[in-house]
């Protein structure tokens, strides 16, 4: 009986990164969850760059690989000479057609599905943000129209005061 490796969601999240504003994973955490070595995956890549335009997947800068090694360290990721493969969700998505293993097929899958929660959580999250910013303009709207019903008070009021008082006409008691 073979043994399955249970990747939780936590551990997938850990490992996406924001990087030139887009959520990316290394190829050496990939290849670590595709149980792959890291030069076996960049040469299934290499072998079918086609498949992976710039938006699916692209190399770092050295400066780029320098920060990263710099914020991860060097041994959490391998500290190759090479620089790192970054692949976006839809890289991450053509992997499974190019890394055609059971294992690669299931974490590809399990990958995906984060990426995707990720995505919907958000969305949800500026829904909600959007809610809040439309109260807030009710709210100041509804703040400005109660001052001015207090500002038409207090000029009703003023004019009561500065009423002329008249003298009244009639028997004295």
């Amino acid at each position: 009986m073979s043994e399955e490796l249970i990747i939780t969601e936590e551990f997938i999240i850990s490992k996406i990164l924001l990087i030139r504003g887009q959520k990316v994973m290394l190829d050496s955490e990939l290849a670590i969850l595709y149980g792959v070595e890291t030069k076996q995956l960049k040469r299934q890549v290499r072998r079918n760059i086609e498949r992976f335009p710039d938006d699916f997947m692209f190399e770092l800068t050295e400066i780029e690989s320098e920060i990263l090694r710099s914020q991860i360290g060097t041994s959490s990721w391998g500290g190759t000479r090479y620089v790192p493969m970054v692949f976006t969700e839809q890289g991450v998505a053509m992997l499974s057609s190019v890394l055609n293993s059971a294992t690669a097929i299931r974490v590809n899958i399990q990958i995906i599905r984060v990426f995707t929660k990720i995505r919907q959580e958000i969305s949800e999250n500026l829904n909600m943000k959007l809610e809040i910013e439309e109260i807030k303009t009710k709210l100041s709207n509804q703040s400005k129209n109660i001052e001015l019903v207090f500002t038409y008070l207090d000029e009703l009021m003023d004019k009561q005061e500065n009423k002329i008082e008249r003298t009244k006409i009639g028997y004295k008691k």
